[in-house]
């Protein structure tokens, strides 16, 4: 079973609200990409949006009203 570190995830955005957006908006792109390109994906594509967030590979960005509080 997949399990994130939440906290690190955590780290770089203020709410979790932000986290979930952002988990599903990068995964929504990565299914997006695999429909273009014709590719067949075996992981959940949250799985894979974790994993890029994890690893900085995206970068989760907020308005500034949410970075100031």
């Amino acid at each position: 079973m997949f399990n994130p570190d939440l906290k690190k995830m955590l780290g770089n955005v203020n709410s979790r609200y932000s986290l979930v957006v952002g988990t599903a908006k990068r995964a929504r792109e990565i299914r997006d990409e695999a429909i273009k390109n014709e590719e067949r994906i075996d992981v959940k594509t949250v799985s894979l949006a974790i994993e890029d967030i994890c690893d900085g590979k995206y970068v989760i960005e907020e308005p500034q009203e949410l970075k100031s509080k």
